[in-house]
């Protein structure tokens, strides 16, 4: 289930519920970001754990800004996303 939310990460999971948040991790790059978020939301909320899962390798050079680029210039983007995201995709990018 996706749920789309405009306030803080920790303040949308506790109103959820939430005991915990996982978070995937493609890269060193992607670690070194969240580890200086796991910081800031445990000061935010220390009741939720968060926990960080490694990417498959197959899907670790994928980044949403390259797909969303590649859709734009009418690339194939089937191999990166499923049908349903590439549908909505197309339908927000190409009107």
């Amino acid at each position: 289930e996706v749920r789309p939310f405009e306030n803080l990460l920790m303040d949308f999971a506790e109103g959820l519920g939430a005991d915990v948040i996982i978070r995937g991790l493609r890269a060193v790059a992607d670690f070194e970001y969240e580890f200086q978020m796991v910081a800031m939301n445990r000061a935010l909320n220390d009741r939720i754990e968060l926990v960080f899962l490694m990417a498959d390798p197959h899907h670790q050079a994928i980044a949403s800004r390259l797909v969303k680029e590649i859709a734009r210039l009418g690339g194939d983007i089937s191999k990166f996303v499923t049908r349903d995201v590439q549908h909505r995709l197309l339908e927000r990018l190409l009107p």
